[in-house]
């Protein structure tokens, strides 16, 4: 019924009217209304991202970028950000690739898949990286490892509690083998932050697979997951295919990992801050003023 009064609002908007014309002035905005993927629910989209780009009728989370993910995660005005302007070579010579990035930059105002910096979640310091799917699908390249990796340095100097929001198509094609050296590299400064008996808290979001879960995403002292994100390493068909067998239906979704125990728990958007500086504040960390 809904998605039937969305063509007949679209329709009239967009010339076939009362007043018999086409074409006319009073076209409506292609992105005025939002039509949840899940359950076909129409809004307005100022009204979705009102709540934070949750579909208010089946609980559907959709995507965020880095700096709104960030906004409604940490305390106004605490965040500054590491490593602003670094951004990644074209190591192997990808065809094309530089300027793909270059244009992705212009289109995003990011360097690169992912920022991290250092804030406050109602109080209490913390070390925060957040992917942002906008670039090359959050694919993990030479920057994207490396940002993380000198975030989680930082927090391991300063003794401070590191927070991860993944997600990501996983490791960047277009740089190779120096692509992959980021799991191993990002996974050696975990062991370390841990070593130094400091809080690692992955938050994974939709999707999050690949290279990405292969290391960093699925290293958390925690692990939250967003309800029915998308976590895995390879493709259903792929698995499908491999092992001539077919899969649950919510295979890799968030529900089917808490139930398997890859999950600890599954937290929705409205809540999240609060449960991140509970968590925080079970294993001993304070506010800055404490």
């Amino acid at each position: 019924m809904l998605e039937d009064l969305f063509k007949v609002v679209t329709t009239r908007f967009n010339g076939d009217g009362s007043d018999g014309k086409t074409g006319t002035s009073n076209k409506i905005p292609e992105d005025l209304l939002f039509k949840c993927p899940r359950c076909r629910n129409v809004i307005f989209k100022d009204d979705y991202k009102a709540v934070n780009m949750v579909c208010q009728n089946c609980g559907y989370h959709g995507r965020l970028s880095a700096r709104e993910r960030i906004a409604i995660t940490v305390d106004r005005g605490s965040f500054k950000e590491f490593d602003k302007n670094m951004t990644s070579k074209n190591p192997i010579d990808f065809p094309d690739y530089d300027e793909k990035q270059q244009a992705l930059r212009e289109k995003t105002g990011l360097k690169d898949a992912i920022i991290t910096g250092e804030a406050l979640i109602r109080g209490i310091p913390v070390v925060i990286g957040v992917m942002d799917t906008r670039y090359m699908m959050a694919s993990m390249g030479s920057v994207v490892g490396e940002k993380i990796t000198r975030a989680i340095e930082t927090a391991t100097k300063k003794k401070k509690p590191v927070i991860l929001f993944s997600a990501s198509g996983g490791a960047r094609m277009q740089e190779g083998i120096v692509s992959l050296m980021q799991m191993a590299k990002t996974s050696g400064a975990v062991a370390k932050h841990a070593e130094a008996g400091q809080l690692y808290i992955t938050v994974l979001t939709d999707p999050t697979t690949g290279g990405v879960t292969a290391s960093f995403a699925s290293l958390g002292d925690i692990i939250i997951a967003e309800p029915k994100a998308l976590v895995g390493f390879a493709g259903r068909r792929v698995i499908e295919g491999t092992i001539k067998q077919r899969l649950p239906d919510d295979f890799q979704l968030a529900e089917f990992l808490l139930e398997k125990g890859f999950v600890d728990m599954i937290v929705e958007r409205k809540k999240m801050r609060s449960v991140l500086s509970h968590v925080m504040k079970l294993h001993g960390y304070k506010k800055e003023d404490d």
